[in-house]
């Protein structure tokens, strides 16, 4: 029975589809069962980051949420262990427009993903840099929400926009949502601005600050033009070891809750 997290920050650049890739990678290296990324940021960057090319995809979530294929249709199994994805494609863009005409237009992820979430242990889900109703989709069908924050000026810049969507959300779709955490990227111990950063994340977020973060790494960034999560690009390095980190603090606060 899955999980489903929903990455989301309307803010862009702050490593919101770097750590949906990565984390799922890692969440699926971790675990015995097979976790699921969803791709619905219409840029394609969660995509093309395992590899796959966005204009070659037969079905991509816009078709899962257009009502033109199932979930499962849309599902491709990737090289990597346990990890499969619903593509995003650069139809998506689209779906923003022709989802308001639609009957229950903030509950179609929600019912398509409902027939395939019982396969995975956790599915991810990659949110568009922005409030509209790709995002609203996501929130609706997701059992948390994890925010990447990057420790850098401006870090809380619209939070409180986002934070107001999801108490939205929660009134009108989905009682069930819940903060799964956030977390702090582009972090640098040597810089007074981070440690600024992460004691105003922590006064705004008490108690849902995750211990990892995710630190400045060569390698992290170098890793989606090779079409490959990081740990599969360079295990041992400090952007790889993170993320596995990150994966073992929510499997093991998953299993408190649980």
């Amino acid at each position: 029975m899955g999980k489903i997290i929903a990455f989301a920050n309307q803010k862009g650049g702050v490593g919101k589809t770097t750590t949906a890739v990565n984390l799922s990678a890692s969440l699926a290296y971790r675990t015995r069962g097979r976790v699921l990324l969803v791709d619905s940021d219409p840029q394609g960057n969660a995509t093309s980051g395992l590899g796959i090319n966005k204009r070659e995809v037969k079905h991509s979530v816009y078709d899962v949420v257009l009502g033109n294929c199932s979930a499962k249709e849309a599902v491709i199994r990737t090289k990597y262990k346990n990890l499969d994805v619903i593509p995003s494609s650069i139809d998506l863009a689209a779906a923003e427009i022709e989802l308001v005409e639609m009957e229950n237009r903030a509950l179609r992820l929600k019912n398509a993903l409902a027939t395939i979430w019982q396969d995975y242990d956790y599915i991810c889900i990659d949110c568009p840099p922005s409030l509209g109703l790709l995002t609203l989709n996501a929130l609706a069908a997701c059992s948390s929400i994890l925010v990447p924050i990057q420790c850098e000026f401006y870090a809380l810049e619209g939070l409180s926009q986002l934070m107001a969507t999801v108490r939205t959300v929660k009134r009108l779709y989905n009682s069930y949502i819940d903060m799964e955490g956030v977390l702090l990227t582009m972090y640098d111990a040597r810089l007074n601005l981070t440690m600024q950063v992460v004691e105003e994340v922590k006064k705004y977020f008490p108690q849902k600050v995750f211990k990892t973060v995710i630190p400045r790494n060569v390698r992290l960034s170098e890793a989606p033009s090779f079409g490959e999560p990081v740990i599969y690009y360079d295990f041992s390095s400090k952007g790889s070891q993170s993320y596995l980190a990150l994966a073992d603090e929510i499997i093991a606060n998953n299993r408190t809750e649980g």
